[in-house]
């Protein structure tokens, strides 16, 4: 395991939440929120309305900025991120999760926690010089965001359907020059 498994999960929730902004939008009524709260393991405050949908869906390009920065930029982001929401970092341990971090109390918005949860994570992620472990999509077409969390990082593609999309195309590439 690379990170912490909280480090990772928000990691994880953070580059689906980005992506979930790309054509087709997957996140843009209560409904995908509450799937999206669930999926992702979140607790505490979960408003499951329209407001609160508009509301996490206004942080994507705060969160995309953070996950493409390079190392410097993304210290600077996430101090003010911290700063911001007056970030008290606490171990917590709860829902069957041993001790854990938490910087901002249950009952704050749920947007707010997202990026307060995303910065924690990212502490972990520059401390350990590990920016590399995100980029954007290899594939030329797709704005998607890839989290490699594999050992020989070698995680290239946001989806199966990238990487599938770039397996033909190279594949057809290699058919037309034997021909």
């Amino acid at each position: 395991m690379v990170f912490a498994h909280d480090t990772s999960l928000s990691l994880q929730a953070a580059v689906a939440l980005v992506n979930s902004a790309l054509d087709p939008v997957t996140i843009s009524t209560p409904d995908e929120l509450d799937e999206f709260f669930a999926d992702h393991c979140y607790t505490g405050r979960h408003d499951g309305d329209q407001a609160e949908v508009d509301a996490v869906r206004a942080i994507v390009p705060q969160l995309r900025e953070l996950l493409t920065a390079d190392r410097d930029a993304a210290v600077a982001i996430v101090n003010a991120m911290l700063r911001e929401a007056s970030a008290l970092p606490q171990l917590l341990r709860h829902d069957g999760y041993d001790w854990h971090l938490h910087a901002i109390d249950a009952d704050r918005p749920f947007a707010e926690r997202i990026i307060v949860e995303t910065a924690m994570a990212m502490i972990d992620v520059i401390r350990a010089d590990e920016m590399s472990r995100l980029a954007v999509c290899a594939d030329d077409t797709c704005e998607g965001l890839v989290l490699d969390l594999s050992r020989n990082r070698s995680k290239r593609f946001c989806s199966v359907t990238c990487g599938n999309r770039n397996a033909v195309a190279a594949y057809r590439a290699r058919q037309a020059d034997a021909e």
